[in-house]
């Protein structure tokens, strides 16, 4: 394979996994760190960002491309998703297995790089990556364990610099929870009639639109308060909660994108509001730990 079909293979590679994506939990995973960093009273080292941004990439790699695997026959059925990469034929099930592979790798590796701590935690959060993938198939909680998933991310960048785990960091990471849960129920709404047919799991086949809707509503307010709560015992001040309350209007204009009787604006309210979301709470957050 020449250099141009092997760079050809890798963009589809990424973009199977939507690695642009990232952006929804990497600015969390770096307020982890911000967090941490103001309990030591003390920066972090360069190499601890860089194995924790290593880490971060690895295990979100990851779980994108078990999910993409182990859901590729469920997606060829689904006239939303046939066309993704696995069920259309432009990355072989072969590819994507080494491509996991190779982000477990990298992922362990960093954990390593950490502290014994991280490494040892480092299956657990695999476990999660898997069950989120078979979720669908046994229980209408599948949006709550990706919430899971997420707020990893910040509890994992502060055990990864202090191997212990404080309110601050616990507080964000059910904040996060709370987040990607709503959004994920949220996103799930374009599959309600194809999962209600075939007996698929989701929030939304459960309880329907109207009430699905109600429930992201309450999963967001959470989300605000907990945001808010995370400044006990963490050192932020007003910056920070001048951030929250921006981080509120734009879930606020979010949740007047999407209606349960028109989705025509759901991947504006998904993919543009929420990469906003975390970038914005993240700055906020950094300018006050600065200031």
């Amino acid at each position: 394979m020449d250099i141009k079909s092997s760079w050809i293979k890798f963009k589809a590679l990424l973009e199977m996994i939507k690695f642009s994506h990232t952006i929804f939990a990497f600015p969390f995973a770096l307020m982890g760190v911000v967090l941490a960093a103001l309990a030591n009273g003390k920066p972090p080292s360069v190499g601890q960002v860089f194995w924790i941004c290593i880490a971060m990439v690895g295990a979100r790699t990851a779980a994108m491309g078990l999910n993409r695997l182990i859901d590729a026959k469920i997606d060829a059925k689904n006239p939303r998703t046939a066309d993704r990469h696995i069920p259309a034929g432009s990355v072989s099930v072969s590819e994507a297995t080494l491509f996991i592979a190779a982000a477990l790798v990298l992922f362990f590796f960093a954990a390593w790089m950490l502290n014994p701590l991280c490494l040892k935690l480092a299956p657990v959060a695999l476990a999660f990556f898997v069950l989120y993938a078979y979720c669908k198939r046994f229980t209408h909680f599948a949006h709550v364990v990706l919430g899971i998933c997420l707020a990893a991310a910040p509890i994992g960048a502060w055990v990864a610099l202090r191997g212990d785990l404080g309110w601050p960091v616990i507080s964000l990471g059910i904040a996060v929870l709370f987040w990607v849960s709503g959004f994920d129920i949220f996103y799930a709404l374009q599959d309600y009639d194809y999962d209600v047919e075939h007996g698929l799991h989701s929030i939304p086949s459960k309880l329907g639109k109207e009430k699905s809707f109600l429930l992201v509503r309450i999963f967001h307010i959470l989300m605000v308060l907990f945001l808010l709560l995370t400044i006990l015992g963490s050192g932020l001040g007003s910056i920070y909660v001048i951030g929250v309350f921006v981080v509120a209007l734009l879930l606020f204009y979010e949740h007047l994108l999407v209606k349960p009787d028109d989705l025509s604006k759901l991947d504006a309210a998904f993919f543009n509001m929420n990469g906003y979301i975390s970038v914005t709470i993240f700055i906020f957050t950094l300018i006050d730990a600065l200031v």
